[in-house]
């Protein structure tokens, strides 16, 4: 029978199922909850800043300099960060991958490469897993959830790089582009900046996060709408705290005044910081599993049964 032709039945009495979702929810909290999240762009835009003032915790080193003879000092290959973040109850591991500034180079020819073959490696150690007979009963999730792709502040196009970069990220993981230190920009810079951006996306065809499914209901979709005429975000990081109007709040000082993280007409750091977190966090998690990680395992199931054929002749 299809599923179109099963009648809707309401019970008479009390029975009970609809605790299913709290049953559900408190599997959730005892297992706790995996992110995985990795930032991407050339040195010197605030990447490590900016995801400790998104997750409120200290978790990676600035490379920033200290003093103003010292170096710029520079992430030389991938690192992982792995921390638990608690709040409400609510357990998050939270692996953030920091990948070596790109673009540095005098010669940046397939700098991308190590990037691409860190995510997809994900993948493959996740299907390795999941193809094993005696496998896990939770199988560590290191897939890339979401990538972080830090735009230089220019106030005029990509760089010729960027776009290959993006093409190449968003065919592997959820590509989610922010304008760093947004406040060396005026309000209309920052706009026009954002159209420019947008207009070369759309040229190049990079199909950027989030994605409309069939699932999604009218406000989801509403919802995706408006991320897409906001992307790329315009962000501020700071974790030190600045006097407004006598209230501590995160912010940095400037030539021009003080800058608040958290005042949306400031910079669009809280509606990156809830869409990351609040609205698609779940989604982000989803998305790679059922797109990313599936396109990857289907093509590589797919060479396995041709690669099988011609033992199988022979």
């Amino acid at each position: 029978m299809a599923a179109a032709d099963v009648q809707e039945i309401r019970a008479t009495s009390y029975v009970g199922f609809d605790s299913i979702t709290q049953q559900i929810e408190h599997k959730l909290l005892k297992r706790g909850f995996q992110f995985n999240v990795i930032v991407v762009g050339q040195t010197g835009l605030g990447k490590s800043t900016l995801i400790n003032t998104i997750f409120a915790s200290h978790l990676i080193d600035s490379k920033g300099r200290r003093e103003a003879d010292e170096p710029v000092r520079q992430t030389t290959e991938i690192q992982t960060v792995s921390h638990v973040i608690t709040e409400n109850g609510v357990r998050l591991r939270l692996n953030i991958v920091d990948t070596p500034g790109y673009g540095d180079q005098v010669n940046n020819e397939n700098c991308w490469d190590p990037i691409i073959k860190y995510i997809k490696d994900q993948h493959s150690a996740y299907l390795r897993k999941e193809l094993t007979a005696m496998r896990d009963r939770y199988i560590q999730d290191t897939r890339i959830h979401c990538c972080l792709y830090f735009i230089n502040p220019t106030g005029h196009s990509l760089r010729p790089i960027d776009v290959i970069v993006m093409k190449k990220l968003s065919e592997v993981v959820n590509v989610v582009p922010v304008i760093a230190k947004a406040d060396s920009l005026t309000f209309e810079e920052r706009e026009a900046f954002k159209q420019k951006i947008r207009a070369e996306l759309f040229h190049h065809s990079i199909r950027l996060y989030p994605f409309d499914t069939d699932e999604n209901d009218e406000e989801e979709v509403h919802l995706n709408e408006t991320i897409r005429n906001m992307i790329p975000f315009a962000v501020v990081g700071s974790e030190r705290n600045v006097i407004i109007d006598g209230k501590s709040v995160r912010g940095r000082k400037n030539r021009w005044g003080v800058v608040n993280v958290e005042d949306e007409t400031h910079c669009e750091f809280v509606s990156l910081r809830n869409f990351l977190t609040r609205t698609h966090l779940q989604d982000l998690i989803e998305t790679t599993a059922q797109i990313h990680y599936e396109a990857f395992r289907s093509k590589q199931l797919l060479a396995l049964k041709e690669n099988a054929r011609p033992q199988q002749a022979s």
